[in-house]
């Protein structure tokens, strides 16, 4: 059997998906990104071949994608992040589609076409306020871990707003609910919606939306409130945090060579 690995190097979390010829996942792994970038990419290869059951000598190529993608000495080619993760959101929803990617990071809105095209992309860069860094933020001023904050969240009766569009001045804010004796479920539930009114800025988001990243796969909560923010069904995939390595090690298998026009443009873009 040939096996073909994608592996996301995430600023927050590197992700390694490891497919067969039909595209089915046969291992998954992920790691904390740190500052060592190979290692953490050595680290998710290693833990997705052991959870397929193959071995390193099995894989006919591996494919980067994520901020850190140029650094990986594994790779034998890289695509962006807007073509890998629209290329594995496609590979599961027909278009035409919106992809919502929430990273640690950074936040992505991708438009594709009934081929699963790009047409077009924004993305948040700027502030970190509709990000999982923005919740990880606001856990750490709760004391909890941030996996916590959806179970909190869904114990919230009162309907609570963090006005601010800066990580900084919303910490401000729950630091002045928190005194003003506002219960932590209430708060965990204003940060989901502010981080939601954040993304829903982004762009317009017509028909059928998919999200993806970390972020989803660990906040159910949030997902549902997007649905209602945006007025419209949100899809989540299977293995949502592992998306953009399920496209790597897609692209990884077709050669980055798409049919037609490319899914996400170059790797320059």
């Amino acid at each position: 059997m040939t096996l073909w690995v994608g592996l996301d190097c995430g600023s927050w979390a590197t992700k390694a998906v490891v497919i067969a010829d039909d595209a089915t996942v046969l291992g998954t792994a992920v790691t904390r990104s740190g500052a060592d970038l190979v290692g953490a990419a050595d680290r998710a290869l290693t833990g997705a071949l052991r959870a397929a059951g193959r071995k390193r000598t099995e894989v006919q190529a591996v494919w980067a994608t994520g901020f850190g993608r140029h650094a990986l000495t594994q790779a034998d080619g890289s695509r962006t992040e807007l073509d890998c993760h629209g290329r594995g959101a496609a590979f599961f929803v027909s278009g035409p589609l919106v992809v919502i990617d929430i990273g640690g990071q950074d936040a992505k809105v991708i438009h594709l076409d009934p081929e699963g095209r790009r047409l077009g992309h924004r993305m948040n860069r700027k502030c970190a306020a509709g990000t999982g860094s923005f919740l990880e933020e606001i856990a750490l001023r709760l004391g909890i871990e941030s996996a916590d904050l959806d179970r909190l969240a869904l114990e919230a009766t009162e309907p609570l707003d963090l006005s601010s569009f800066c990580t900084v001045f919303a910490g401000t804010e729950l630091l002045a609910l928190i005194r003003a004796g506002k219960r932590p479920a209430d708060l965990a539930l204003a940060a989901y919606r502010s981080l939601v009114k954040r993304v829903a800025a982004m762009d317009v988001f017509p028909g059928k939306v998919v999200a993806t990243g970390g972020v989803v796969a660990y906040h159910p909560t949030l997902v549902g409130l997007l649905g209602k923010e945006l007025r419209a069904e949100v899809i989540v995939p299977p293995l949502p945090q592992m998306i953009g390595a399920f496209g790597a090690a897609l692209a990884a298998r077709e050669g980055a060579v798409a049919v037609g026009p490319s899914i996400g443009g170059s790797d320059a873009d």
